[in-house]
């Protein structure tokens, strides 16, 4: 029994002769398909590159920060090492008889600077020098024999730590010879 016999019919199928438009139709088609079809493997390639590249670069961001963190803190300590190696002299002193704590204190005093020369630690010179904005404080205007924005005194040392003034020096600055001025 054949399939027409049997009720069940087969659509034609129909043969596109080639050269006619109907076949040149169907072949575009299935030429976009298969276009459509790699620049979606494509996109979806480069698309999981950037998701990859994306999450190394958090990766490598978080590492840096942490890194970063722990650079700060080992500076830190070490310097905290240093210092206590003053504070333990300071305990001495403080323990010494009085004819020797002089001596002691100014042993520790050197001790001190040359630990904050070595973390890059210095003091700005500021006396007899022109009063400069970039590493002084003025806290007092006083008239004196010296020329008019020279620094006559220093109150509080400034210091400076590689190139950057971490604190200021608090000066008093000369007015000039009011005496003069007047006349």
């Amino acid at each position: 029994m054949s399939d027409a016999e049997n009720g069940c019919e087969q659509p034609e199928k129909t043969v596109k002769e080639p050269g006619t438009p109907e076949a040149a139709a169907a072949l575009a088609s299935a030429g976009a398909d298969a276009g459509l079809d790699s620049q979606k493997r494509a996109y979806d390639e480069l698309n999981e590159r950037f998701l990859r590249l994306a999450a190394d670069f958090e990766n490598f961001r978080k590492r840096s920060e942490r890194d970063r963190e722990s650079y700060i803190c080992l500076a830190n300590e070490r310097f905290a090492v240093d210092l206590l190696e003053v504070l333990d002299n300071l305990d001495r002193a403080l323990k010494a008889d009085d004819a020797h704590l002089r001596e002691g204190v100014t042993h520790i005093h050197q001790l001190l600077h040359a630990q904050l020369q070595r973390h890059g630690v210095c003091p700005i010179d500021s006396c007899k020098k022109p009063f400069n904005p970039a590493e002084h404080e003025a806290i007092a205007h006083v008239p004196s024999e010296e020329a008019a924005g020279t620094i006559i005194d220093e109150v509080s040392r400034g210091y400076r730590m590689h190139d950057k003034v971490i604190r200021y020096a608090k000066v008093a600055v000369s007015k000039g010879n009011q005496k003069n001025q007047e006349v």
